[in-house]
């Protein structure tokens, strides 16, 4: 099979060779270009939910999974991470049953999902850290709970968000990246020495950097300041333009241009058309025309995020804040980076691809490759 496009980096003219899932050869056509162009698949490591359908329902299906994966499909994400958060232990475990389920299933499901993500039980009961998560499933950091989750799972659980302040946090970092899971600090309220030894004992990632904080801090030394002086952290930050304000992502990304990471940290409401809906976090919760989901009680109050990967990819470059390039670098090559695995378009890389239309609003997703599986088309 053979895919055509402009490379989206250089601007020339390529014809991709895929055999057996990976990019076999890469020919390139001269001068000639095409309207098409041709990038990696995006990679999105914080999914909540899409289109209606929740992780973190307690009754989550397999068939749900299936249906989530082919959703992302159609935004360009050819890889995920299912995010499971702070919730009875019940509900984590049927969840993880049911994607497990779903992988072993379908085999372009199993290689589209890279890993579970776990963002909670492990942190802050502080207002403002805790963000959304319930209060009364939060949890000192266990092993042998999370040996038992690791186990259901198949060890599919590749990522874990933590507050390291909390007791055992550190001893619980070493065990995971001994383990080979990624961990990354949020939902915290650290102190910079705390951070220090985080980052010391293994942590290389922030998880939705300059949210989940209190509404107001030091001004120095804080856990934001110092998560972003430690050049071994890479920061993920949801740009869908409401979480964060231009000037944040600016400071971001000009200290960490090399190592942020875009996520869309999307619930349930993603991809759903504006109107009233109601959400077992919030009540009763609006979504806006303009795509801002917030509590109707209190519209100052964020509901989480109603917006895909490919939305914060588009924000990024209508905003100015960063090249067609450079986010979708960061949308794509970056993420896989900090799993230790890598994306491109060149011989020997996985034909995870998405051919796409650079319009006024942005880039639009003609088609989607998975494992070199035509798995969406515009045009159907």
């Amino acid at each position: 099979m053979t895919i055509s496009g402009t490379h989206y980096k250089t601007g020339k003219a390529i014809q991709l060779q895929v055999e057996d899932g990976i990019i076999d050869k890469v020919k390139n056509l001269g001068q000639e270009s095409f309207s098409n162009h041709v990038c990696p698949g995006f990679v999105d490591l914080q999914v909540n939910g899409f289109m209606g359908i929740d992780f973190n329902s307690g009754r989550l299906s397999a068939d749900e999974v299936v249906s989530i994966t082919e959703h992302l499909w159609h935004t360009g994400v050819t890889s995920y991470m299912p995010t499971l958060i702070t919730n009875a232990t019940a509900h984590i475990v049927q969840a993880i049953e049911a994607i497990v389920t779903a992988c072993e299933r379908n085999k372009l499901v199993n290689a589209s999902i890279i890993g579970i993500h776990l963002e909670g039980p492990f942190l802050s009961k502080e207002d403002g850290p805790r963000g959304a998560h319930p209060l009364e499933h939060l949890k000192n950091p266990d092993w042998d709970l999370f040996v038992k989750w690791q186990e259901l799972s198949k060890n599919r659980i590749k990522k874990i968000t933590l507050a390291p302040e909390l007791e055992r946090a550190i001893d619980f970092i070493k065990n995971s990246v001994a383990s080979g899971i990624l961990v990354s600090l949020g939902h915290t309220s650290a102190s910079e020495e705390q951070i220090a030894l985080a980052v010391e004992a293994g942590a290389t990632m922030s998880t939705h950097l300059g949210n989940a904080a209190h509404l107001t801090l030091p001004r120095h030394p804080n856990y934001i300041w110092s998560q972003l002086s430690h050049e071994r952290l890479r920061a993920s930050i949801i740009a869908d333009g409401f979480h964060l304000p231009d000037s944040v992502i600016k400071v971001i990304t000009k200290v960490k241009p090399e190592s942020t990471i875009l996520v869309s940290d999307c619930t349930k409401f993603a991809g759903l058309s504006a109107g009233t809906y109601t959400s077992h976090i919030g009540g009763e919760i609006e979504l806006s025309a303009e795509g801002r989901l917030f509590i109707k009680k209190a519209p100052e109050m964020l509901a989480g995020s109603a917006q895909s990967l490919i939305w914060c990819v588009n924000k990024m470059i209508k905003s100015h804040l960063a090249t067609v390039n450079q986010a979708i670098d960061m949308a794509s090559v970056k993420p896989l980076e900090v799993l230790g695995k890598s994306a491109g378009l060149e011989k020997g890389k996985l034909a995870d691809l998405v051919i796409f239309q650079k319009e006024a609003c942005g880039i639009v997703v003609l088609q989607t490759y998975k494992s070199g599986q035509l798995v969406y088309s515009k045009s159907r």
